[in-house]
């Protein structure tokens, strides 16, 4: 990967991280922004549909069941404002799972960066089966 790619990646996966603060989930705080022609167009973090308590757990501290993941929130934020994600880029602090892995094919995003491995890999699976390139930017990296 050219160094000006890597250093942009690097950037708004940090922006995604800082996003993720917006968070009202205790488990895991995960942010998203999609990036087209070197502009943020959405961007997403995950917790409950709006209208909701942000409450993202239950007693038990399990997530409930209509919990949106942070690609989700920002994927259909695009989906309600005029622009669209064709060919986009979405960084996102964790791997996509099976469903969000569906909505990022669906939404023409060609490209998704993540900087933390989810323990189940069928969502990174089905993106690189679609033709989608996937970037794994380890913590350690500058």
């Amino acid at each position: 990967m050219e160094k000006k790619q890597h250093d942009l990646d690097m950037r708004y996966i940090r922006m995604a991280k800082i996003w993720a603060e917006n968070s009202y989930c205790q488990r895991r705080k995960v942010g998203a922004l999609i990036v087209k022609d070197k502009m943020i167009i959405s961007d997403g973090f995950n917790g409950t549909p709006s209208g909701f308590e942000n409450i993202c757990e239950n007693e038990d501290g399990l997530t409930k069941p209509y919990v949106l993941h942070a690609e989700a929130n920002a994927i259909t934020k695009i989906a309600r404002s005029g622009n669209n994600s064709d060919g986009a880029t979405l960084y996102v602090t964790a791997s996509p799972c099976i469903e969000c892995a569906k909505l990022i094919v669906q939404a023409g995003i060609k490209r998704v960066v993540y900087s933390e491995q989810y323990r189940l890999t069928d969502g990174i699976d089905l993106l690189k089966r679609a033709g989608i390139e996937t970037v794994f930017l380890n913590e350690g990296e500058k």
